[in-house]
């Protein structure tokens, strides 16, 4: 038995600010930043923002505490500010993506850190060295899931493995030891929940169960910290993770490099706010609508070929060709693709255009297949074919990434202008203080410093 339960727990227990390379700790406080983003807009627009709200207010959960809500004027306590800030900040869909695993790294890791290292009085160095430990166990333990058996089984990877990743971040910042972090991934196998179910109808599932996450990875932690027995062996066990979420687990992967390969650095971030699975088609689309000078009426036929993962996300013809609502939009090759095809771009504003003529009428002139060339001999699943008709004649290209992997990662100018674009509308100058807080995040002494900015 390879106990990479025990391994992973080691690791986090182990890590050091100082053990973390550099490039390391400035992409995790890119990452950081990008998320907030998310989170602080979605705070304001997100349609399932006020049900989450009043759903604390009818449980009597809405009590002040000392944790930030991004976006918002009050503070929570723990547990609820890291369901609240996981579930915005995934609720856009703009948030960074783990191609090899296939989920968002930083909704369930960041709120989980941000919580507790306000809790405890945590300095900037050990949030930033807790992000970095949640990271490393989420994608990792995604990886060792497979992410396309992992979603064969009907299971979102955000919602199971970042479970781990938040109790990974939060017992970091509790100072656990090894074996008190064992309880709390234990604990976390017992929470580690997330169905693909919201697929059928465009559901905010989603995004709650990505924020329950985070929080249920505080909750973990908290538990161990208070001395709670939990399970052992709770990824590789007989019952554990791996066995019960997966038909094709491989767990070498949780634990290969560790220490030495860090996952972090193959986190991308997004340039449309949609299921990741439509972004290197979206980027075709765009490019080839410029190179071409093409407009609707030259359309005659528009082919996407995709990773079977993407087919199961965004290409069901059946329910996903004209979707109505934000997240069936979001998960909608046909509808994204469409938009851009039509007028060179795409952005959160964008999903005005739900039900819109014009965008239908052309998405019924695209068909989305499973591409065996996305498939065979490649590391990650993110790439597409697109193949456009039009009366002179047939364009195709083939786009191995979609932009904002890490091999075309944004510079850091380009990354405070996507958080600003969305955070300025709702924090107006305040936005820009955030912004150079958490990108100097190691020099604050006590991180709540930082955070103060994030709020309105």
């Amino acid at each position: 038995m390879a106990q990479e339960t025990a391994t992973l727990a080691t690791y986090v227990a182990d890590l050091k600010y100082d053990d973390i390379p550099r490039e390391v700790r400035d992409r995790a406080k890119a990452l950081t930043l990008d998320f907030l983003g998310s989170a602080i807009r979605a705070r304001r627009d997100a349609e399932s923002t006020p049900s989450l709200l009043q759903m604390l207010e009818t449980l009597k959960l809405d009590g002040e505490g000392e944790a930030t809500v991004f976006g918002d004027a009050r503070t929570f306590t723990p547990a609820v500010a890291a369901l609240l800030n996981g579930a915005l900040g995934h609720s856009l869909d703009f948030d960074d993506t783990h191609a090899d695993s296939s989920l968002h790294a930083s909704a369930p890791v960041v709120p989980a850190a941000f919580a507790v290292g306000e809790m405890v009085g945590a300095s900037g160095r050990e949030v930033l060295t807790a992000i970095v430990a949640g990271y490393e166990v989420c994608c990792r333990l995604g990886n060792a899931l497979d992410p396309t058996s992992h979603y064969a089984r009907g299971f979102h990877p955000t919602a199971t493995a970042g479970t781990y990743g938040a109790a990974a971040a939060a017992s970091k910042l509790f100072g656990l030891s090894q074996d008190q972090i064992v309880a709390a991934f234990g604990v976390s196998g017992s929470q580690a929940a997330g169905s693909l179910q919201f697929l059928v109808n465009g559901a905010w599932n989603k995004r709650y169960q990505v924020g329950a996450a985070a929080m249920n990875g505080v909750i973990a932690a908290t538990l161990a910290r208070n001395n709670f027995i939990g399970a052992i062996e709770s990824v590789e066990g007989r019952h554990g993770l791996l066995v019960g979420y997966s038909d094709n687990a491989h767990p070498d992967k949780a634990t290969a490099g560790l220490g030495a390969t860090y996952e972090t650095m193959k986190i991308g971030v997004k340039p449309y706010p949609s299921c990741r699975y439509t972004h290197a088609a979206i980027d075709a689309l765009i490019a080839m609508r410029r190179e071409h000078n093409l407009t609707p009426v030259q359309i005659k036929r528009v082919e996407i070929g995709l990773h079977r993962n993407g087919i199961t996300l965004t290409g069901d013809a059946a329910t996903k060709r004209h979707p109505r609502s934000v997240v069936g939009g979001q998960f909608s090759m046909f509808f994204t693709g469409a938009v851009a095809l039509d007028q060179g771009r795409f952005g959160w504003d964008d999903y005005e255009r739900l039900g819109e003529a014009a965008i239908d009428a052309l998405a019924d002139r695209f068909d989305v297949v499973q591409d065996d060339r996305l498939e065979i001999g490649r590391s990650h699943p993110f790439g597409a074919r697109v193949s456009i008709e039009t009366d002179d004649g047939v364009h195709e290209r083939l786009y191995a990434d979609p932009s904002g992997e890490p091999s075309s990662f944004p510079v850091r100018e380009a990354m405070q202008q996507k958080f600003l674009t969305l955070a300025r509308p709702v924090l107006a100058g305040r936005a820009d203080q955030l912004a150079d807080a958490i990108l100097s995040l190691e020099r604050f002494d006590r991180v709540a410093q930082a955070t103060q900015f994030g709020r309105q």
